[in-house]
């Protein structure tokens, strides 16, 4: 079985249907999926929004970046797996599969201390982080970061890397019950939006401003950001998630055309007096840096065995449930990362 979108829309365009099994070719895998990674890009592939997704698939569409599971079968030339072996993979799409077929390059095994769900909740997520600040901002020891959304499963693995690189890490949530999440993850300090007034708040805890502050979500925060950096400062952008509905499931086009008006846009004759940088990236774009993924991704399992970092907190849906799931990650109430099961 798979989900398939034939057309952009809500989340009546979720389709689960049918797939017979593929047959991988040299140097693949076909790995039989026990857990599925969703992501708030799928929500926005599902709604015709991930330029991506137009660019290398078009319609229709089965939205999915990152599976756990075991080796079904293996191409010809593959050695080092066997039917049976436990892994995670990533995909540029395809993911929401009972059954997928990835490059053998882009297979890892499972860490054995991860279970299948917690297996497909990290690489989307961690990979993100690790590119944010290891390839991007490369904060030094002692920085003040900033972490907007330090709740979810992105934030989360900010929080984390960030504290392996022996930063000052302060996270931004937006409801009271995600506070302890965040603290949990290594947050020094947590700014409850709901309750304090965000950048008040940011001030005091760095008068100075910040090394580097993380940003998912869009115009809402972009300027605010931008202005609480020091000089030398670098904001690093991931999402626009404020410029998307929290219900309903299908994008509001008078919001998103005022909120690209309203979006900042960055001189660079200013930056250079300022002395501060933006940065901004897709991971979808990675998948063409094999080198990158394969060191990313190596040192992120090597982390996760040693247990110098943690899996988020996972939710589990069944895949037949796949439009629940999407309205729950776009109502922005949940913590950590949300996991199908096929």
């Amino acid at each position: 079985m798979k989900v398939v979108i034939h057309a952009p829309g809500g989340y009546e365009q979720l389709k689960l249907m049918p797939a017979a099994a593929p047959a991988p070719q040299a140097a693949e895998v076909r790995i039989d999926v026990r857990a599925i990674g969703v992501n708030y890009a799928d929500t926005t592939v599902r709604m015709g929004l991930y330029s991506s997704a137009r660019q290398y698939v078009g319609w229709p569409i089965t939205p999915g970046f990152e599976v756990s599971g075991v080796v079904g079968a293996v191409g010809p030339d593959v050695r080092d797996l066997a039917a049976g072996d436990p892994v995670i993979a990533v995909t540029r799409f395809g993911g929401y599969s009972s059954e997928v077929v990835a490059p053998r390059r882009q297979v890892w095994r499972k860490p054995a201390a991860t279970s299948f769900e917690q297996a497909a909740a990290l690489p989307a997520v961690y990979m993100t982080a690790w590119y944010a600040l290891h390839e991007l901002a490369h904060p030094r020891r002692g920085a003040k970061v900033l972490v907007h959304s330090a709740a979810g499963g992105v934030g989360g693995a900010l929080i984390q890397l960030a504290k392996l690189r022996g930063c000052e890490v302060v996270g931004v949530v937006g409801a009271s019950a995600k506070v302890a999440s965040a603290q949990g993850l290594g947050a020094d300090h947590v700014i409850d939006k709901s309750a304090q007034d965000l950048w008040r708040e940011a001030r005091r805890l760095a008068p100075e401003g910040y090394d580097v502050i993380l940003d998912a979500n869009g115009v809402s925060t972009l300027a605010g950001s931008y202005a609480h950096l020091r000089r030398t400062g670098k904001l690093v952008v991931y999402g626009f998630h404020s410029m998307l509905p929290k219900t309903g499931g299908k994008p509001r086009w008078t919001k998103l055309a005022l909120d690209w008006l309203r979006t900042p846009r960055f001189s660079p004759l200013e930056m250079t007096e300022s002395s501060k940088s933006v940065m901004a990236f897709n991971l979808s774009y990675l998948f063409d840096r094999d080198d990158l993924m394969q060191e990313g991704v190596g040192e992120l399992l090597r982390w996760v065995e040693d247990r110098s970092i943690v899996p988020p907190p996972v939710t589990t849906y069944p895949l037949a449930e796949v439009a629940r799931a999407h309205a729950d990650l776009e109502s922005g109430r949940t913590v950590g990362k949300l996991v199908l099961l096929p």
